[in-house]
């Protein structure tokens, strides 16, 4: 029986999973989501998670192996709550797992935390990285072998909050005609614990190459970034959030601007997904979240996959979400 489309871990709720491919093996950074029964808010105060756990899959027919808790809140010296979606990178032997929490004074940063095998554990740097903001950090490795990290999410992830990396509780997401947020991006050094760099906006334009608007809802920016390259052309997926999709942008520079290309996958049961993509035995993955398990509550989610269909012209195929 094929576990494409299917929840792979059932112990636990699991969401956002980065899987990265590190020796022969498939790995899963999800966040945990508590199995906890409370009211939704635009703020995601419904979304509680205190720990991480990593997964293996051997190949894409095994269901995965839950490596173990690998670091939890108490752990991070720097952080009051929610540990949300993370990603992890591998340089020199070195495993490098980035995640996001709220600080002490409320405010969401990046932090790094740092193994010697992808499957963990963990040791949490005692500091948050300086100059980073908002969610949903994704560490990109280029094929010249730089790292770039990427990140930004509204609402509750602040990144709205944000102009010219600057915060103030003035500033409002954009709407109508004006410019969209924009996710963030920044090399990072070579020890890949610091911002070679200020953030900069990664912009998505349309197909006059104007930058997509605040009111374009089922184009433009909300959360959960991901890059990936094929070929020469690079690919910045991500999710719009209220309109419930996950899309896609292509540039030739990582920096972008990168062009809108269009829907990977359509609204799947629950308020929205987080996703990742992969190339494993030569075949694309997207892997991504609903709420099946729990029958569509928002805080209680359950990671999936399902292999991915590139056109000759470079397009990615649209799936249905709620094709189970």
């Amino acid at each position: 029986m094929s576990i494409e489309k299917k929840p792979l871990v059932n112990d636990l709720y699991t969401a956002d999973p980065s899987a990265h491919v590190f020796n022969g093996k498939i790995y899963i950074y999800p966040s945990h989501d508590e199995d906890i029964d409370v009211e939704s808010n635009d703020n995601g105060d419904q979304y509680d998670m205190k720990d991480y756990h990593v997964y293996e899959m051997k190949d894409t027919e095994t269901y995965p192996r839950d490596c173990g808790c690998v670091f939890t809140l108490k752990d991070v010296k720097w952080a009051s709550k929610q540990l949300w979606a993370p990603d992890c990178a591998e340089k020199d032997g070195k495993y490098y797992f980035y995640f996001p929490a709220r600080d002490k004074n409320g405010m969401f940063r990046v932090g790094l935390a740092v193994g010697d095998k992808p499957e963990g554990p963990f040791t949490p740097e005692d500091d948050y990285i300086q100059g980073t903001y908002s969610i949903d950090p994704c560490c990109f490795q280029d094929t010249d072998n730089k790292y770039y990290l990427t990140m930004g999410g509204l609402w509750g992830g602040q990144l709205d909050q944000y102009r010219n990396n600057k915060w103030s509780a003035d500033n409002k997401e954009p709407q109508g005609k004006e410019p969209a947020c924009t996710p963030k991006i920044a090399l990072l050094k070579d020890n890949m614990k610091e911002l070679a760099e200020d953030l900069r906006d990664l912009v998505i334009v349309d197909e006059n190459g104007d930058p997509l608007t605040g009111g374009d809802d089922v184009r433009r920016y909300f959360e959960d970034p991901w890059l990936f390259k094929k070929g020469d052309t690079y690919y910045f997926t991500y999710s719009t959030g209220t309109s419930h999709l996950l899309c896609y942008a292509t540039s030739k520079n990582v920096y972008g601007p990168y062009t809108y290309g269009g829907c990977i996958l359509s609204p799947v049961l629950g308020w929205t997904t987080h996703h990742s993509i992969l190339e494993f035995n030569g075949k694309w993955y997207l892997f991504y979240h609903d709420c099946e398990r729990s029958k569509g509550i928002n805080q209680k989610r359950n990671v999936k996959f399902r292999e991915l269909t590139f056109k000759p012209d470079g397009k990615i195929q649209t799936m249905d979400g709620f094709d189970r």
